[in-house]
């Protein structure tokens, strides 16, 4: 069957979900993929920060396709080798003693949000529920992440909100400060906001919530779904700050575009989850965290989160000269691998004109393009896609 028949038949067969590209990805290697057509691009977008050993990585591959000819899925009723192996990995490299593992960052936060509001229950403090939240934040599309995102586009139509939730500006403490009463049960922040526009706080602006939770008894939950596993060339992102949270979220990256989403906590909160509680059918099953130890192991060998660091520095100088020559370019933001430039007008059609050119990025928060490379990027492919960008900039392609 011809790939435009396939296209043509989204619309027959598909919820009209997606604003999709027209383009079918059929296969890639390292930093690039094929379309059906055989034309290749140079991606930036990695499956939305999944992908971060690009594609047709060989020791992922080979992780999958060993443990498939064992065992796929048995279910959380057994034991799992790969899960127990996992979260020992992932604990032993971070602030947390427990895992609960599920399927995507949506589900990461929804348990999160309910592990929150059980801590206090148990403790007897039935109305500690309230959970504060950031304007411009996204934590998924349930509809308790719904109500806890602060853009108002993606919970319309899906009224009434859950109840719970209240939103403050990103970054600015003292009006966190002044939100918080005896009802909060936890504040629920992004290190970086990602689907927001990748927005770095202030330096201090992470230390200070941790101290407020410390001090009030609230709880932190940090939501890197998007910013952990090596994205901002530290395991996780809220190292750069220089404090540790009660509960964090991780999905995304974990597995390399495998689906899995992770809930860690301290063993003070996860011990409020008993059998009953909290399930998923199909969480850390054999073959999501074979992939996902494979890739932690990735991340975690010698020299990779330096390179990331160090691409991250070379990504971020390129785009800083192009908004020397651009005065289109009102900033450049992010840490790492996960940068964007904030254009003075929509930024959709230069996205499509990047691809047209054969270069995949995307644009979010209507005037940003943002730029989510797999970590295994080279300085090569940098200035590849920066002269592209340039190009369309100077084109004016989008205005």
């Amino acid at each position: 069957m011809e790939s435009m028949d396939f296209l043509a038949m989204n619309g027959r067969y598909l919820f009209n979900t997606y604003g999709r590209n027209p383009v079918m990805l059929v296969e890639g290697t390292g930093c690039r993929v094929r379309d059906s057509e055989g034309k290749e691009y140079l991606d930036f977008i990695a499956g939305l920060a999944a992908c971060i050993l690009g594609h047709g990585h060989e020791r992922l591959a080979d992780a999958i396709c060993k443990q498939a000819r064992k065992l796929v899925h048995v279910s959380n009723l057994f034991h799992i080798e790969p899960q127990i192996r996992l979260a020992k990995l992932l604990t032993e490299h971070c602030f947390a003693d427990k895992v609960f593992f599920c399927n995507s960052g949506a589900e990461a936060n929804e348990g999160a949000i309910k592990l929150a509001r059980k801590y206090f229950h148990e403790r007897g403090e039935h109305d500690r529920y309230h959970i504060i939240t950031m304007d411009n934040s996204f934590h998924g599309r349930t509809l308790a992440t719904l109500a806890a995102t602060g853009q108002t586009k993606y919970r319309k139509g899906f009224e009434p909100d859950v109840q719970g939730f209240s939103h403050v500006p990103f970054g600015e403490f003292e009006t966190l400060e002044r939100a918080v009463s005896s009802t909060t049960a936890a504040v629920l922040v992004e290190p970086i906001q990602g689907e927001g526009g990748v927005r770095v706080p202030p330096s201090d602006f992470l230390p200070n919530i941790s101290k407020l939770c410390d001090d009030t008894g609230c709880l932190l939950i940090l939501d890197e779904v998007q910013t952990g596993m090596g994205r901002t060339g530290k395991f996780f992102a809220h190292e750069h700050f220089g404090m540790t949270p009660d509960i964090m979220t991780v999905a995304k990256g974990m597995a390399g575009g495998v689906a899995i989403g992770a809930l860690l906590a301290t063993d003070r909160v996860a011990q409020a989850f008993v059998p009953g509680n909290h399930a998923s059918t199909f969480g850390g099953n054999p073959l999501a965290c074979a992939a996902g130890l494979a890739v932690t192991d990735e991340v975690l060998s010698d020299g990779f989160l330096k390179h990331v660091e160090a691409r991250g520095r070379h990504l971020e100088s390129r785009l800083q000269s192009l908004a020397q020559r651009h005065d289109m370019i009102r900033e450049v933001r992010g840490i790492g691998l996960i940068q964007a430039i904030d254009l003075d007008r929509p930024g959709a059609a230069f996205a499509s004109t990047m691809r047209d050119k054969g270069v995949l990025i995307n644009c979010t928060a209507e005037t940003v393009l943002r730029f989510l490379p797999p970590l295994i990027v080279t300085d090569a492919e940098i200035d590849e896609m920066i002269a592209v960008l340039d190009s369309v900039l100077m084109d004016g392609r989008g205005s």
